[in-house]
């Protein structure tokens, strides 16, 4: 069992940035991990992942703003977000994916506002 902490949420202006974390209890080098976010009153969505060895794949409303990376050797995955927009309100999530689909753990989530 692994247990994935998410942090550094909190309240922004409209065309700032922040960046969350999200640390994994156990080893996650060898995980593609995927972010997501959930906005009052919508389902789930995807935001990007990041695989194993770097490589990066990003939501179309995103791409550009946002950026993935991963420090393995301190078992964390982190999103950039700049130029952030009053619609990227939402409490973000990491996950870390299962090579056949789907997600193995999820985290309990940060709470991201962006004011405008």
């Amino acid at each position: 069992q692994v247990q994935l902490v998410e942090s550094g949420g909190g309240l922004v202006q409209a065309g700032g940035s922040l960046t969350l974390s999200c640390t994994a209890s156990g080893r996650i080098s060898t995980y593609t991990m995927a972010w997501f976010r959930q906005a009052p009153g919508k389902e789930r969505a995807f935001v990007g992942r990041i695989s194993w060895s770097g490589t990066t794949y990003y939501a179309d409303s995103v791409k550009g703003r946002l950026t993935i990376s991963r420090d393995n050797a301190k078992n964390t995955v982190y999103l950039q977000m700049n130029s952030l927009k009053p619609e990227d309100t939402a409490v973000y999530y990491c996950a870390v994916e299962r090579p056949s689909g789907g997600y193995y753990y999820w985290g309990q989530g940060t709470q991201v506002t962006v004011s405008s």
